[in-house]
């Protein structure tokens, strides 16, 4: 195998384990801060592949430009959801545990709903289009521009948000609620938008990969449920309310996956449930999460 190969193995991955790293981020935010343990978030994820397909193809609406629009949108739809359904079941709930299993159920509920608007909507074939479709070459290797791009903007979207829970106040609120909600709150901190801003935030990433995803992948109504897997299995590689664990651990999944799709792609899905079993047995705390 030449250098060459090796250096398109590692790009690949570096493409999927940004994509996934932006993945497990907004269902970390929704799940370790939130406590919503949101099996409905690849369906956010289609949302934003499709709007930024729809804007595109019909409307002519550069698909970098999209986000602007397609940001913002679903962000607002998660944050409706989140006031009108799980704030709801949080409040008629009589503990934490009685919360999660409800919302686990609602959001079952809402990934249907979602998925077969979507199909009414744009119907069950796949869509897809091009968009910097060509190529440059580097070190005997082809790499295709929008890869590239996307592997760029996953790579900044992942390092500003992260020096946001850093140096903004509202990072810090996050960070707070994630590692203490009840102390969190004695502190001054509005848990209730907190918690909102989060559940929103989470599908406004999601959103950000589901257009990237767009641009270089093709795409389907009912794509969603593999990505909201990969993204539990991130996020519990990385550690249950470790956001930056999310984010290495997006990483490592794509990397890995990458390298058994080069050898027979039909195991990547294998590949990433027998890290998930080991993570469970071995280290069921996860990368960055603490030790019982």
């Amino acid at each position: 195998m030449s250098f060459a190969f090796y250096c398109d193995v590692v790009f690949g991955g570096l493409v999927l384990g940004g994509l996934y790293a932006l993945i497990a981020v907004g269902l970390s935010l929704q799940y370790g801060v939130a406590r919503v343990l949101n099996v409905s978030h690849g369906e956010f994820i289609m949302l934003g592949a499709f709007a930024t397909y729809s804007l595109y193809t019909f409307l002519g609406i550069n698909p970098l430009l999209s986000l602007v629009i397609t940001g913002p949108a679903i962000y607002f739809i998660a944050f409706l959801a989140h006031r009108t359904m799980f704030n709801r079941i949080r409040k008629t709930s009589p503990t934490i545990a009685a919360f999660e299993g409800n919302s686990l159920l609602a959001s079952f509920g809402l990934l249907f709903i979602i998925q077969n608007v979507a199909l009414l909507g744009w119907g069950p074939d796949i869509k897809g289009f091009h968009y910097l479709s060509g190529s440059i070459k580097l070190f005997g290797a082809t790499y295709a521009i929008n890869r590239i791009v996307a592997l760029a903007l996953a790579l900044v979207a992942g390092i500003a948000f992260y020096l946001f829970l850093l140096y903004t106040r509202l990072g810090k609120a996050i960070r707070a609620a994630a590692q203490d909600r009840d102390t969190a709150q004695l502190m001054g901190v509005n848990i209730h938008k907190v918690l909102g801003f989060c559940f929103g935030l989470g599908a406004f990433m999601a959103a950000l990969a589901g257009f990237l995803i767009s641009m270089i992948f093709e795409i389907t109504p009912t794509m969603g449920l593999p990505y909201t897997i990969i993204a539990i299995i991130a996020v519990v590689l990385g550690g249950l309310g470790n956001i930056l664990g999310s984010l290495i651990g997006g990483l490592i999944l794509g990397l890995v996956g990458n390298v058994v799709m080069c050898f027979n792609p039909a195991l990547s899905m294998v590949a990433y449930y027998i890290i998930f079993l080991l993570l469970i047995l071995l280290r069921p705390a996860g990368i960055l999460g603490k030790k019982a």
